[in-house]
């Protein structure tokens, strides 16, 4: 009798060292609107705290940290709003990847580029080629991003329909450990594939609000967790 191999996870790291983390972070807009300014305000406070996250991600010993930072349903919102995210991501870009660099931290921006401004292109091209040899933390900034996309653009290039090539043709790793600010609690088209094990957590913290401190206590709840990957979990 033939037998099927079941699927395995790609590539995950069941001891939780050096996990791959996303974070979807919203709550931007709504934690400005709270406190009577205008949305771009709240995009603007949430640079910061990136900048923190970033930092204490690599003290923590995270490998991998995915940042959803533009949806490509984004594009729906109004033009001001869209024109200040884009100029505030290359800003960011162009002012953090020297720091980021020399902290050997690698950069990969993930997403659509064809529909991007010039200056904020360039300004990717140009971070993730100064930070390219970093070891220390991979960071992957999504803008322009869908999931299904992606997983549609994968497939047309992958000549079989093996996980690990498809993996692969992602140009991406399992994601160990999914975060979401702001108190929704939906993937909204974010590394749908990549997440198929991932465990996850949901905050009412909009993303201006969410602090390392908090950052390395929903770590902490992660590593605790027993993950079993469908089989019975080894009882120590």
């Amino acid at each position: 009798m033939q037998t099927t191999r079941s699927p395995q996870p790609a590539t995950v790291t069941p001891d939780a060292t050096k996990p791959h983390v996303a974070i979807i972070m919203d709550g931007n807009g709504r934690w400005a609107e709270a406190r009577g300014m205008p949305r771009p305000f709240g995009h603007e406070a949430g640079a910061g705290v990136v900048r923190a996250i970033v930092s204490r991600a690599i003290a923590e010993g995270v490998g991998a940290l995915s940042l959803y930072a533009f949806s490509s349903y984004n594009w729906r919102r109004p033009e001001p709003e869209v024109a200040g995210l884009m100029n505030l991501l290359r800003r960011f870009l162009l002012v953090e990847a020297p720091q980021l660099r020399d902290a050997g931290v690698r950069i990969s921006v993930l997403g659509r580029r064809d529909r991007l401004p010039l200056g904020l292109s360039k300004a990717i091209g140009a971070a993730e080629r100064a930070t390219a040899n970093g070891t220390t933390l991979h960071l992957r900034i999504a803008i322009d991003y869908s999931a299904r996309e992606a997983l549609l653009a994968a497939r047309e290039a992958t000549p079989t329909a093996d996980i690990d090539a498809l993996t692969q043709a992602l140009g991406t790793t399992e994601v160990d450990f999914l975060i979401r600010t702001g108190g929704d609690r939906r993937l909204s088209d974010f590394l749908l594939w990549e997440c198929a094990w991932a465990e996850l957590h949901f905050t009412q913290t909009g993303w201006p609000d969410y602090t390392a401190e908090e950052f390395s206590a929903s770590l902490a709840d992660f590593r605790a967790r027993t993950r079993s990957f469908g089989g019975v979990a080894e009882v120590a």
